[in-house]
């Protein structure tokens, strides 16, 4: 039988629907069924060979009733009447083979195979299950050792196939015992392979939208995650004229380009050490010194800035480069994870709104500060002033232009 015709014999009564874990007990329980019913087989041949014919139908009669209630596994799926069909068919079936044959001796001790059943209900059902069948097992075992001297049945088997079947009895039952462990053990470590390739998808998503940081403590504790922060800068950009742009192009060009901008912009975070906190339409809001507080935030936020305004984005059919809009501020900010269904690591507070107004009351193609950031950065950085601007909710307010690095 070939490898592929094998593979599909183990699969029999698998749905779609299946847990990795159910799809093993399931592929275990079937290849332990197979392999003993075909043993069976030769089995009951050789106690036929001898004439011991009830010795004989005994085995095949498992034989029959194994791929019988195969047929009906593979037909309805129902394991669990299949699982408890099969682990009674393993466990009474030796008893009565060694009731046959007239006792232990007699029998070679056929009633090992027995324990194939509370094994199996060990690996396919549980240790509470199997603690059950090894009770029947144990109980079995007592009860052919006391029903032996009440039997007195001779078999024709020579002396030679009974020391024979002592050894075959032995090493097959806890072969098949091993084999069917080392199996069961095989598919565990495929489901577990499965799952932690499952667990680093998760991972990565959980750190796509939450900082490593925040997102360890997120996975430890339930409790709410916030944290106040006396210096930070924030940083907002947007795609000026975005929206009659938008209208101009398919909306599959209009993905590609942003996707384009913004993974670019991402790759700066990445290298800067900085923040991305979300991204909303066209705008693109960055910050520096959150979850991880640092003395030089304004600055790595502003060379940021500045490769931002440096990016020629790829040839979209616009005739014209893109222009950003950005403003910048720096001061105190709260930050935190709000929401259970869709995390979302946030910033709020003044420092939030100033670096907004900076971007919407901003010039296109500039990147405009407030003047909290210009106090950070007018030691480091080419700054032109632009002078008094009415900024909403803050009134008239002196701001800069971010040119160049010294």
């Amino acid at each position: 039988m070939t490898t592929s015709a094998l593979r599909r014999l183990e699969r029999l009564g698998e749905r779609g629907e299946d847990t990795p874990e159910l799809r093993s007990q399931k592929r275990v329980l079937v290849v332990i069924s197979m392999t003993v019913g075909a043993l069976a087989i030769a089995w009951g041949a050789v106690y036929a060979s001898y004439g011991e014919w009830l010795a004989a139908w005994i085995p095949w009669t498992y034989t029959i009733a194994v791929f019988t209630s195969l047929v009906i596994f593979a037909a309805t799926g129902r394991f669990a009447m299949f699982r408890f069909t099969e682990l009674v068919l393993i466990l009474l079936l030796p008893f009565m083979l060694q009731l046959a044959l007239g006792g232990f001796v007699n029998a070679s001790a056929v009633i090992i195979w027995s324990l194939l059943a509370p094994l199996g209900a060990l690996a396919i059902g549980g240790r509470r299950q199997a603690i059950g069948w090894f009770v029947g097992y144990a109980g079995l075992v007592v009860l052919a050792q006391w029903l032996q001297p009440s039997l007195g049945i001779e078999n024709n088997l020579p002396t030679s196939v009974i020391a024979g079947f002592f050894m075959a009895n032995i090493v097959a039952a806890t072969g098949v015992s091993f084999f069917a462990l080392h199996y069961f053990v095989g598919q565990k470590d495929e489901a577990l392979e499965m799952l932690n390739q499952e667990q680093a998808k998760s991972e990565r998503l959980l750190l796509n939208v939450l900082p490593k940081e925040i997102a360890a403590t997120l996975k430890e504790s339930n409790q709410v995650i916030a944290r106040r922060y006396p210096e930070v800068s924030v940083l907002f950009a947007d795609v000026v004229g975005f929206t009659p742009l938008s209208e101009e192009l398919e909306a599959d060009e209009v993905v590609t380009l942003l996707n384009d901008v913004f993974s670019y912009f991402d790759s700066l975070v990445e290298d800067l050490g900085l923040e991305k906190i979300r991204t909303m339409g066209d705008a693109y809001m960055v910050a520096s010194g959150i979850p991880t507080a640092r003395s030089d935030h304004a600055i790595a936020l502003a060379h940021m800035a500045l490769a931002m305004y440096d990016y020629q984005a790829p040839d979209a059919g616009l005739g014209s480069p893109l222009a950003f809009r950005m403003g910048m501020s720096s001061g105190p900010a709260v930050a935190g994870v709000i929401g259970r269904a869709k995390f979302q690591y946030d910033v709020w507070g003044d420092t939030v709104n100033t670096a907004s107004r900076m971007e919407s009351h901003g010039v296109p193609g500039r990147i405009q500060v407030s003047p909290s950031t210009h106090r950070l950065l007018q030691d480091h950085f080419v700054m032109e002033p632009r002078g008094v601007v009415d900024i909403k909710g803050k009134g008239p307010t002196d701001t800069w232009f971010l040119v160049s690095a010294l």
